[in-house]
């Protein structure tokens, strides 16, 4: 995701980096720990079975945890940063929180055999940013409520939606990079990596600054007025991507990279023919969309005022990912109308029964389970593997393909160990599905 609808991206610096001993010490600890668990992860043959799974040939259910509630997670200072320069504490929180769930709690996570140098580019963003109000009840939490002040009341409001300007900044990411190799020479590979998978989400933007009872009643007192502003959002976000495109700054995502809401993205089916290694252009990729606020929307205004717009874009992209939170069990006739559709989202809210039925065999299911398990306490274990079976049973049954993502966590109690009992009871099951 390339933008936060809270606030414009700043410039980054570009300056040169300068590391004392100390954090050139850390950083390069942290750097053969991250590369011991790359080693590990690239002779476990999971990336064969992630591909599996995303080629409906899955031999297996496969684990992944994301959306972690790190300010929760320090065990032993294990998280607590050590470096000073704020180029290095970004890079060592990076590698902490990459090493910490490699060691507690990896599921089928897959660390890369090389340490990552993203290339530094700048987006004026969408031109508005979100007006809120905010009611905080954990300081060090980044889950809060909001309540947002109404920023697009009339038609001529959407002007304010711009068109998103992209800068490649490659001195300062010859200086990053620099300092990496030099950091990294006799530890690890450094790779530059560009802007891989792009959380596409215009509605998660738009009831920001229109607010979510005024855009949902709007569908019905003022459609022209909201296919209007959608269109809109659509056209920012492929501005975006012709400037990523047209500057070289695409990587790949068949690979463990996360792809839309759910898991990795390893696929035979990408890049695909005729691919340039020098230059990756979006039918390389994977492309995801959502609507997450349509949850009790019918199924014709969920086409009509998010799918079918949203079809502009996942066009350009060799395999699409569909939905996040919104149940899907019932919109399945409408989902499948979009093209190279790989993954769909099977959220806590969906009939899990359903969803099976629905989606036949044909998609992979992206299940997430309620991360609410872990509120009650003490934490019940064996409710939390219930939760799982009640849909891995009838999934199994009708020759499904099922990623099982724990995400969304926004608290643990402060119990990180029940998050990685979960992770050792969910690949215990998942083993019990193996075929």
């Amino acid at each position: 995701m390339l933008h936060d609808p809270s606030h414009i991206t700043p410039i980054p610096v570009d300056e040169e980096i300068v590391l004392d001993e100390n954090d050139k010490d850390a950083l390069r600890r942290l750097g053969e720990e991250y590369a011991a668990y790359g080693e590990r992860d690239s002779a476990s043959g999971k990336d064969a079975l992630w591909r599996g799974l995303n080629d409906l040939k899955s031999k297996r259910p496969m684990v992944w945890i994301n959306e972690i509630p790190w300010h929760e997670m320090d065990v032993d200072e294990e998280l607590t940063p050590r470096c000073s320069h704020p180029w290095a504490k970004e890079l060592e929180t990076s590698l902490r929180r990459t090493i910490y769930q490699a060691k507690h709690m990896p599921g089928d996570m897959i660390v890369s055999p090389f340490i990552e140098c993203p290339k530094v580019f700048h987006s004026t963003d969408f031109g508005i940013v979100e007006k809120v109000e905010t009611a905080v009840t954990d300081k060090d939490s980044e889950i809060y409520s909001r309540h947002f002040e109404i920023q697009i009341k009339d038609p001529e409001d959407i002007e304010k939606i711009r068109m998103p300007q992209i800068t490649y900044l490659e001195a300062a990411t010859e200086r990053r990079y620099a300092t990496m190799l030099e950091l990294y020479r006799d530890i690890a590979e450094v790779r530059l990596v560009g802007q891989t998978h792009i959380w596409y989400t215009p509605w998660d933007f738009l009831i920001r600054w229109w607010g979510i009872s005024e855009a949902l009643m709007d569908l019905v007192v003022r459609p022209d007025m909201v296919h209007e502003a959608y269109e809109r959002m659509v056209d920012a976000w492929m501005t975006e991507l012709d400037q990523l495109d047209e500057q070289n700054l695409l990587s790949l995502d068949a690979n463990n990279t996360r792809v839309g809401s759910g898991g990795y993205g390893y696929a035979s089916g990408l890049p695909g023919p005729g691919y340039d290694p020098g230059h990756v252009h979006p039918h390389n990729m994977w492309g995801c969309s959502n609507a997450q606020i349509f949850s009790s929307v019918s199924p014709a205004m969920h086409w009509e005022f998010a799918i079918e717009h949203d079809l502009r874009w996942l066009a350009r992209f060799g395999l699409t990912y569909y939905g996040c939170c919104e149940p899907l069990d019932k919109k399945m006739d409408i989902v499948s109308r979009i093209p190279n559709l790989r993954k769909v989202s099977v959220s806590p809210w969906c009939d899990s029964k359903e969803a099976v039925r629905a989606i036949e065999g044909r998609y992979v299911m992206s299940r997430k389970p309620s991360p609410a398990i872990f509120v009650p306490q003490p934490f019940d274990i064996d409710a939390a593997e219930r939760q799982l079976r009640e849909f891995l049973d009838p999934a199994k049954e009708a020759g499904g393909h099922t990623e099982i993502i724990m995400k969304d966590i926004s608290t643990v109690v402060k119990k990180p160990e029940h998050l990685w009992a979960w992770e050792k009871m969910a690949m215990r099951v998942a083993e019990d599905y193996a075929v």
